[in-house]
């Protein structure tokens, strides 16, 4: 039985494409053991594969890395292994080493173009920091997997390395709505639903703002990031407490029971580099397998999905009152067919076979 050792900068609790992959290649035979970082507030974890987490020192900015990155290479060093799984380019470097050095197999699942996120975007010498990363590190990956075509084509471009699309699909998901199970019960208003990262460049200030021409809606905010606080003072200040929640982050089992009450799911991301113009997030299709029709950013991998398969509408303006009379316009139309019909193709039990075929 080979061992795949798993890597991630995070506290592995929230990480829903690393736990399909894990859970996808425990479920073909494989020995799965993640190692991620311990939070304070960490929930305990109930996976079927193993799981470790290193306790840090520091948890922010350049000595957070540096840690990780030296804890990292020398866990990896000195434990039993057949394949090395990096996930993201905040993990390569010790990977890429321990590969080199022990002669074991190494995938790198690139979920972000790492450079290219919004949090770099005037912060050069950090950003100049990764580019040399990824110029040193990319060219030599053999096997490489990343979520978008967008992606692929722009490693493919600047590294001239091929990468494999493995896309978030989510699993199958036939839950079925009651309205003994609707958490929103009581509450009469159209739900708008953001569930994700609450970092820079979502488009949740826009929404927060368009919310003041929605008073039929209720927007329902669902994760956790660097703005939260920001963002609950805005919604304060402008006096929309009550029509606007921040439930904090949930299980992917809790978001499979909450999703499918929402009248529309957004993914409002800005143009803020090649990451997001590039990005199909978890969110989008998590939005079409809960049935939900979905409105996105008018950028060129969510545009694609949602024009082709029509489960939805791309923001024809960032304005707030112009986003608002879309939105009201949104609700009153059916893309129940189009959902259907889109969520049975959209699975990740389609994509497991590309992925097994890359351990394998």
């Amino acid at each position: 039985m080979k061992t795949v050792v798993v890597s991630v900068s995070n506290d592995i609790t929230h990480d829903q494409r690393v736990a399909k992959v894990c859970s996808t290649l425990h479920n073909n035979g494989f020995q799965v053991k993640v190692v991620g970082r311990k939070l304070k507030n960490s929930r305990p974890l109930n996976f079927p594969y193993q799981t470790k987490r290193i306790k840090l020192l520091f948890n922010k900015g350049f000595l957070f890395y540096f840690e990780l990155n030296v804890r990292l290479f020398f866990f990896l060093l000195f434990t039993k292994k057949d394949v090395l799984l990096a996930n993201d380019l905040d993990t390569l470097l010790p990977n890429h080493l321990v590969s080199k050095l022990t002669k074991k197999k190494l995938v790198f699942d690139s979920h972000e173009f790492f450079s290219e996120i919004p949090e770099l975007v005037d912060r050069n010498f950090t950003k100049q920091v990764w580019q040399t990363l990824e110029r040193l590190l990319i060219p030599k990956q053999k096997l490489g997997i990343t979520v978008s075509n967008g992606i692929a084509q722009e490693y493919l471009e600047r590294f001239k390395v091929s990468f494999n699309v493995i896309k978030n699909y989510p699993k199958r998901n036939e839950t079925i709505k009651n309205s003994n199970s609707n958490p929103f019960d009581g509450n009469d208003k159209s739900i708008i639903l953001y569930q994700g990262a609450v970092n820079l460049g979502r488009g949740l200030e826009l929404m927060i703002d368009t919310m003041h021409y929605l008073p039929d809606c209720q927007l329902v905010i669902i994760g956790d990031g660097d703005l939260m606080n920001e963002l609950k003072n805005k919604v304060e200040s402008s006096s929309l407490s009550d029509r606007i929640s921040f439930l904090g982050k949930k299980t992917p089992e809790d978001l499979r029971k909450i999703t499918p009450w929402a009248s529309i799911g957004i993914s409002l991301e800005e143009d803020l580099g090649l990451n997001y113009r590039y990005a199909l997030p978890n969110k989008l299709f998590d939005y079409i397998q809960a049935e939900v029709p979905v409105l996105v950013s008018n950028l060129p991998e969510m545009k694609h999905i949602v024009e082709t398969h029509k489960v939805g509408e791309v923001i024809n303006s960032r304005e707030p009152e112009a986003l608002a009379e879309q939105m009201k316009k949104m609700l009153h139309k059916d893309f129940s067919k189009n959902l259907s019909k889109a969520k049975k193709e959209f699975i990740w039990e389609y994509q497991e076979q590309k992925l097994l075929a890359i351990f394998q």
